[in-house]
């Protein structure tokens, strides 16, 4: 019979992700070792093992429980009800919100390479997100597939680009708040693809 799961089990799993997703950003990938992460989180080497039976599981997990909690908030956070605009600001405005405190998360999906299966893995949910970003998209500006220039999936991605390095420059409490950079990225993107030709 299997053991039951203990109830604290999700909240140290967590912890183990946050950990290693430090150490991992800090140290990369290749350097980083099991042993390192298990030093970092305060936990046994065996324990780490229990929870995940190898460098390329846990890696995989800090990516995929990144993207989950991120393509969850999108789902809460969109209202197809609301005028596209708005609804591709609130998008942003979560995406940046949900990038808050999870840097060495982000970094370590940047950075990874997994096996092709957990690839394929990952680029389900990336383009889960990634479509929900260019349907707004696309009801702002329907002529952006049309023609010969298919410019949907260019712009969908420059929108991608300064939400996903914002982690290299943006610091809270410095120059400019994360709702104000979502305000900046949605304008640019709005404002901008109205001087395409």
């Amino acid at each position: 019979m299997a053991r039951p799961r203990a109830r604290d089990f999700d909240a140290k799993r967590h912890g183990l992700l946050v950990e290693a997703a430090r150490v991992f950003a800090a140290m990369g990938m290749e350097r980083a070792s099991m042993a390192q992460i298990a030093s970092a989180a305060g936990v046994s080497k065996s324990l780490l093992y229990h929870y995940y039976p190898s460098k390329d599981a846990l890696i995989f997990a800090i990516i995929s429980t990144h993207l989950e909690a991120l393509d969850t908030a999108l789902e809460t956070a969109d209202d197809p009800a609301a005028p596209p605009e708005e609804r591709l600001r609130g998008l942003v405005g979560t995406v940046l919100e949900a990038y808050r405190g999870a840097d060495d998360f982000h970094n370590v999906q940047l950075n990874a390479q997994l096996p092709a299966v957990e690839q394929a893995e990952i680029r389900a949910i990336e383009r889960r997100i990634v479509r929900r970003f260019s349907e707004v998209i696309a009801e702002v500006h329907p002529g952006l597939d049309e023609g010969e220039k298919k410019r949907l999936m260019p712009v969908t991605m420059s929108l991608f680009g300064m939400m996903n390095w914002v982690y290299m420059w943006f610091h809270d409490g410095g120059p400019i708040t994360r709702d104000s950079y979502a305000d900046l990225a949605t304008a640019l993107i709005l404002d901008g693809v109205r001087g395409l030709r």
